[in-house]
Parts: structure tokens; C-alpha cells; sequence
């Protein structure tokens, strides 16, 4: 049995491309290229039906290293809590105060970008601030 080397993470969301630049910018992720044989991602859109156009986006890391991320359009809106969030870990190894200060930096900078904050977790030592994205998906500054 061989073992997986790549994966992907998708969301289901209402605006894909909105949701997708938001996370680019959480990560520093890039936007990926379009689909083969299109110059730009607005080709890409005008060259399907109406109703298809801007249902999916996706981004990735640029080393390559983390997962691609891929956002399709649902109908649906979210109505529970995400059974998978995404951790941003901005402070890994940290501890106490110095690991406070540095996700509420972090939690700022977000908040800044659309994201709202929940609550903060925090037990002396360790802790992380749960948010939610700019379409309400939970997530974890850790």
C-alpha cells in the first residue's frame, strides 16, 4: 500500500474566489494558476454557463509544502459548527505570556482581514483564540 504524499482541504462556501483570498492572506498562500488552457481565472469563468461561473477557487502554498485548498459554492448556508477547522500556528513553543502576546498579534491582524473573534482559551501556559472566517467557519489561532 502506498502512502499519501498530498492532500487537499475544501471548504464549502457561498462566495469561493472572497473566502479562498481571504486564506491567502491568513497563510501566505498563493492563488493557484487556472485550470489548463486559460490565462487568467476570469477566462476561465466566462467560458462557462452562468451558472457556474466563480463556483470554485483554489490556492495553495507557494514552497509547496502545505495542503492545496479548494472552495466550491454550496447552496447551503453553514448552520453548525465545522466538524474540521483549520489551526494556524503562530505559537508553537511558546508558553505563558510570550505565547499570549503573540496570538493576540496574530488574532489582530486577522480580525483586520474579516475575521471575527470568538473566545480565547487559555489555562496559564497554554491557549489559542478560537475565530471564524469571513463566511463563519471556525478556526484556531494556536
Amino acid at each position: 500500500m502506498s502512502s499519501i504524499k498530498k492532500f487537499q482541504v475544501t471548504f464549502d462556501c457561498a462566495e469561493p474566489e472572497r473566502v479562498a483570498r481571504f486564506w491567502c492572506e491568513v497563510l501566505g498562500y498563493v492563488v493557484s494558476p487556472p485550470p489548463g488552457g486559460f490565462a487568467t481565472w476570469d477566462d476561465f469563468d466566462r467560458s462557462r454557463p452562468p451558472e457556474d461561473q466563480g463556483s470554485w477557487f483554489a490556492c495553495g502554498d507557494p514552497s509547496g509544502v502545505g495542503p492545496r485548498l479548494f472552495f466550491q459554492r454550496v447552496p447551503e448556508g453553514k448552520v453548525v459548527k465545522n466538524r474540521v477547522h483549520l489551526d494556524v500556528r503562530v505559537g508553537t513553543g511558546l508558553v505563558g505570556e510570550e505565547r499570549l502576546a503573540t496570538l493576540e498579534a496574530e488574532c489582530t491582524r486577522l480580525v483586520a482581514l474579516g475575521a471575527v473573534r470568538v473566545r480565547l482559551l487559555y489555562d496559564g501556559n497554554d491557549s489559542c483564540i478560537v475565530m471564524q472566517d469571513i463566511e463563519g467557519n471556525e478556526f484556531c489561532v494556536d
